[in-house]
């Protein structure tokens, strides 16, 4: 296989693409907007303007800064629980047959209703909120975990036993490098799926956050503050892509640049 094939090794767009491609839509959504002149397309200027007059108020930081603690929260509670399973479903048959069809069903529940009966059971309360997202995500890391779990090469683990690895080794030495490009992967999946269900959850029962906002903007049709609040979270989500995410998915796929030169 040469360097930078393979399903885990995708190769990303250069960064000097987003600063081509993202004005060129703004310049075509000011054109279009000035065509049709209507408030159900308001001009970038005016979304701009809403925009800061939100920041400036403080009520686009509060709401944003209520959206990212429900999503690191969940984020973390996921991926740990989701891990977990993972690992052990792909380490142990009885584990997999006994998770499997539990798994199955939580990957098809759908998101709505999940958090209908979250809200229903336990009321419109936080911990209510960040359960449905955490139910479900873990599924997904699950599946993905588990299948690096099963792809373990057992010539690295008879070393381990050759070399009288503790537990901890055998975990941190062993198992996290060729575990990262899968927990990785989990990891893109996980916070993509996050970032919509949360927004889901906050406009259909809390009183904060940008889905609460867009929720609020969308009963008197305010268009401009749907897409203000839109922006500045896709703002967000884009600086932990680039800041954050991209740089640990070149980081797990480098251990495997070795063996991939001389394939």
């Amino acid at each position: 296989m040469t360097p930078g094939t393979g399903p885990l090794r995708r190769s990303r767009p250069p960064v000097w693409s987003y600063w081509v491609v993202l004005p060129a839509i703004m310049v075509l959504w000011a054109v279009v907007a000035g065509l049709i002149q209507s408030p159900l397309l308001p001009a970038p200027a005016e979304v701009l303007d809403t925009l800061v007059r939100e920041a400036g108020s403080g009520e686009l930081w509060h709401h944003l800064g209520a959206t990212l603690r429900r999503v690191v929260l969940a984020f973390a509670l996921a991926m740990t629980l989701g891990a977990l399973i993972g690992i052990a479903m792909g380490r142990s048959a009885l584990t997999n047959a006994l998770f499997d069809p539990l798994l199955v069903l939580l990957l098809n529940l759908p998101a709505l209703v999940t958090i209908i009966l979250m809200y229903v059971w336990f009321g419109l309360v936080e911990v209510a909120a960040v359960m449905a997202v955490v139910i479900n995500k873990v599924p997904n890391v699950a599946v993905t975990v588990r299948e690096g779990a099963r792809s373990l090469d057992f010539r690295l683990e008879q070393m381990a036993t050759v070399y009288r690895f503790s537990r901890w080794q055998r975990f941190r030495e062993v198992w996290v490098p060729q575990l990262f490009p899968y927990l990785m992967a989990a990891t893109r999946g996980g916070l993509a799926l996050i970032w919509k269900i949360v927004l889901v959850v906050e406009l259909l029962g809390r009183s904060s956050g940008v889905g609460f906002q867009l929720h609020m903007a969308f009963q008197v049709f305010d268009v401009a503050a749907i897409l203000a609040y839109s922006l500045a979270f896709i703002a967000v989500v884009q600086l932990i892509e680039l800041g954050i995410l991209q740089p640990l998915e070149r980081r797990s796929s480098r251990w495997r640049q070795p063996e991939a030169a001389h394939a």
